[in-house]
């Protein structure tokens, strides 16, 4: 499977704890601003949103989407990774465009803060040096999985919302290896673009020593006017006697993201070996 990353690191600035929906909707209107040939026109009543990657990202309902971003919680600072997964890869040069309009143009936060000192990095590489972009080529690389660990800590470093009996788990004790893996493996499906189908293999291992608790987060919906709960588990577990097929899920995961609204940089997980 194939990915690419950006980097965006903002030196002097100061961020919010969760700035997953901050981000994710400074970045849509800066990507607007950047494809949109038809700023007129309202999404779902344009002959071009079918091509357009601003409606792919934020107006296209009911779809997994093949970006996300990734973070830590309470940086002090904008430091945060984009990925782009799958056939929307070749669309990176718009998106670090509309980061760079973002940044230098439109401005973040209330107080529509603008910056010129950030690094931008795509795969490692800077793509922005003294007020300019660097155009970059050939950004697409395959998830490498590193070789199979028997028995791992596995993090939760961002909320994990996952369902079950139709209602977001909100206790450790609920969580099941078995959610993580179809999670993961469900959407790495949709995101490749194929149907729903039950994972292949047998899923083995035993989770012990939980340590995990319910965060609450929420964000205010400016097109729905209405507070959306983004809360869920953080923490980590131990997982034992995992086969290798479980193993690379949960290693793919760390890319994907698990459980529901990795767009906006829920779900991170961080898959650690154990010490011998």
């Amino acid at each position: 499977m194939k990915y690419a990353k950006l980097n965006i690191k903002v030196a002097d600035s100061k961020a919010p704890y969760f700035i997953g929906s901050q981000v994710r909707g400074a970045f849509g209107y800066a990507l607007k601003s950047v494809v949109c040939i038809n700023p007129t026109k309202e999404c779902n009543g344009c002959e071009s949103c079918q091509k357009c990657l601003y409606y792919e990202f934020y107006e296209n309902k009911n779809v997994y989407h093949k970006y996300r971003f990734d973070f830590l919680l309470g940086n002090s600072n904008y430091d945060f990774d984009f990925y782009l997964f799958g056939d929307v890869i070749g669309y990176l040069p718009y998106c670090v465009t509309a980061f760079y309009r973002l940044f230098t143009q439109i401005g973040l936060g209330k107080e529509r803060r603008k910056f010129v000192d950030f690094e931008m990095q795509v795969n490692g590489r800077s793509c922005y040096k003294n007020g300019s972009l660097k155009v970059l080529e050939n950004f697409s690389l395959d998830i490498k999985i590193p070789p199979f660990e028997r028995e791992i800590v596995l993090e939760f470093l961002t909320p994990l919302r996952i369902k079950k009996y139709n209602s977001f788990l909100r206790y450790g004790e609920g969580l099941e290896l078995k959610d993580l893996i179809n999670s993961i493996y469900q959407r790495q499906m949709k995101i490749l673009g194929r149907d729903f189908k039950k994972f292949p293999y047998e899923i083995k291992g035993e989770i012990y020593g939980r340590n995990l608790r319910f965060l609450e987060l929420s964000r205010h919906s400016n097109r729905q006017k209405v507070m959306m709960n983004l809360g869920g588990l953080v923490g980590r577990v131990c997982i034992k006697n995992l086969n290798k097929e479980s193993y690379e899920v949960l290693r793919l995961g760390e890319y994907l993201g698990v459980g529901k609204q990795c767009v906006f940089g829920l779900g991170k997980i961080r898959v650690e070996e154990i010490e011998k």
